[in-house]
């Protein structure tokens, strides 16, 4: 580890092998807590190149417990986390409103790292019990339209560095691997980052990869679809620009999407949206990021489409419907 923390303090960059091979390293207790802590310092202090990141990948897929639900097609929701917002769970929300619309959803997340609102947080506020086996997983498939996948109990090296991270308490490159290690390796995939480079960095790996995604960020700084400013999408085919008014939404403010103090708190506004007595901000945040998700899926329908599809879910119930029995199976 020497030799590499010597390589990366004189601004050099890591192979894709040499990525994969310090990965592994950490996953088996390789590397002290102090060493591991200066790895993750690097790259909060510079880019990630894609080489990088890619190792990374590798390393953590092939360590990963597998689990096989291709056949369901899934779509995952995401953001990198870290962006600083303190949102309530947005994401894992929207992961809801398209079950309640009938697609298929493996929501792969962990517990907040600079933040209450980590989607294993709010799972864990509802009683829901984290598990690996793949007959309760499919179980819940089969029932509720969507499966939920606590990281560490699929990523050992995520597991080894969670007490890193929680003492650091700011972002670090884990977040950055968090949406690209989803064991099932879902068909789809809806991703929302912090940053323009992280942006163009993302969508480089996604490419190489070969699957159906979307990347989102919006201006300010949020790392998912926050109607509180313009926000990109970019695609394997085009990046545009869009304004919430350009899609019938109101612009929101900072104040509105915040996830509140305490965990109780985050999963209070999450029963909200999904009961529909959320504000209007909140619900709509939600079926923004919901009909995105849902053109990725089909690509052929306008987002204006994908929006109604994603409120009619919310608004008619079903999405809360899918909750209650996600719950029910899941504690």
């Amino acid at each position: 580890m020497k030799n590499i923390l010597y390589k990366l303090f004189e601004h050099q960059y890591l192979g894709r092998e040499e990525a994969k091979n310090v990965l592994q390293n950490i996953a088996l207790g390789k590397y002290n807590d102090a060493q591991v802590a200066s790895l993750i310092t690097v790259f909060m202090m510079r880019n990630i190149s894609v080489e990088e990141i890619l190792g990374f990948q590798e390393a953590l897929l092939d360590m990963r417990v597998e689990v096989d639900l291709a056949d369901y097609r899934p779509v995952d929701i995401v953001g990198t986390g870290g962006d600083g917002k303190n949102t309530f769970n947005i994401s894992t929300t929207s992961c809801f409103v398209l079950a309640g619309a009938g697609f298929n959803v493996v929501k792969h997340g962990n517990y907040g790292a600079t933040s209450v609102s980590g989607a294993s947080n709010v799972m864990e506020q509802h009683g829901v019990k984290f598990t690996s086996d793949i007959n309760k997983l499919r179980q819940s498939m089969d029932k509720c339209n969507i499966a939920y996948l606590h990281a560490p109990l699929f990523s050992p090296a995520m597991k080894a560095v969670a007490p890193i991270r929680k003492s650091l308490g700011v972002r670090t490159f884990f977040n950055m691997l968090g949406p690209l290690v989803n064991p099932v390796m879902p068909a789809y995939q809806l991703l929302g980052v912090y940053s323009l480079p992280l942006m163009r960095l993302y969508s480089y790996t996604y490419q190489e990869s070969g699957s159906k995604f979307a990347v989102v960020h919006s201006l300010d700084g949020y790392d998912e679809i926050s109607l509180t400013t313009d926000f990109k999408v970019v695609d394997s085919t085009s990046e545009k620009i869009y304004t919430p008014e350009s899609l019938g939404f109101k612009r929101c403010t900072e104040a509105d999407l915040y996830g509140g103090d305490t965990p109780e708190d985050a999963a209070r506004i999450f029963d909200n949206v999904l009961n529909n007595q959320a504000t209007e901000a909140q619900k709509n945040c939600v079926v923004a990021n919901a009909a995105f998700a849902i053109q990725v899926i089909h690509p052929e329908k306008s987002i204006e489409d994908c929006i109604g599809i994603a409120r009619e879910s919310l608004e008619s119930g079903n999405a809360l419907r899918k909750l209650k029995q996600f719950v029910e199976l899941n504690s």
